[in-house]
């Protein structure tokens, strides 16, 4: 059975979630219905990672094998059709012919995510439900500075869910920076061969605590180091997070 890679894009507020889930609006489950109905056979598509309800992709990577060979063009314009049709804000990007042995999980090296501020005193309209919005100054270069004591191999057992399942909390952090894109905006931008259950959006809340002077730099060392969930700061919202690459 031939077998194609695709970068998906999507908006997640509509949805439960990539994965599918019984009953629940899902990106899995639309995707998975749209190329079903173009290949006439069942189709089961594989993501390269899971993104909770709410948070946005604009690189997932899936892979999926088709009973018989399609043009690349011809699977990018019928499932986008399809999905439109049905209303589905998810959208193909690219389509091209992988490896037999290509797994757009198990094959992935590193995973590339965006976390989203606003940091300005008036509301969002644009960007409402597309990122977080702060109202007022964050420090920067403190956030900064403060997320580099997370780079590294460490256990993350303080910045997962209660309900993460991974057998291990212990993960190596590969990137985690904060930088300040213009006047208004902030993005964090982590990065690492795979991410522990609601770790990103953890670090954001945390983060922000020392953007706002709340906590000290040590604060958070402290927290990391206490391997206690409830030492965590706030989660921040899910709409602000952003699933950009995949690296292979």
């Amino acid at each position: 059975m031939p077998r194609y890679k695709l970068i998906i894009e999507y908006d997640g507020m509509p949805y439960r979630g990539w994965q599918r889930q019984e009953g629940l609006p899902t990106v899995q489950a639309a995707i998975e219905k749209a190329m079903t109905q173009f290949a006439q056979h069942e189709v089961v598509v594989f993501g390269a990672g899971r993104t909770d309800a709410g948070v946005h992709a604009r690189g997932q990577v899936i892979h999926v094998d088709f009973e018989k060979v399609w043009k690349a063009d011809k699977i990018q314009e019928a499932t986008n059709g399809l999905l439109k049709l049905e209303g589905h804000p998810i959208a193909v990007i690219k389509v091209e012919e992988a490896a037999d042995d290509f797994d757009a999980r198990f094959s992935a090296k590193f995973r590339s995510y965006k976390y989203r501020i606003i940091n300005r005193r008036a509301p969002l309209t644009v960007d409402l439900q597309r990122a977080l919005w702060i109202r007022f100054p964050l420090d920067v270069d403190a956030m900064h500075d403060a997320a580099q004591e997370l780079v590294g191999k460490h256990d993350f057992t303080t910045f997962r869910s209660t309900d993460c399942q991974a057998k291990s909390p212990i993960r190596t952090l590969d990137k985690l920076d904060v930088n300040r894109v213009s006047e208004t905006e902030i993005e964090i931008i982590a990065e690492a061969r795979g991410f522990l259950h609601n770790q990103i959006r953890s670090f954001a809340g945390t983060l922000r605590l020392v953007g706002d002077g709340k906590w000290s730099k040590q604060d958070l060392i402290d927290a990391r180091d206490s391997l206690d969930r409830t030492r965590c700061g706030p989660v921040a919202v899910p709409y602000g997070l952003y699933f950009m690459k995949v690296g292979y």
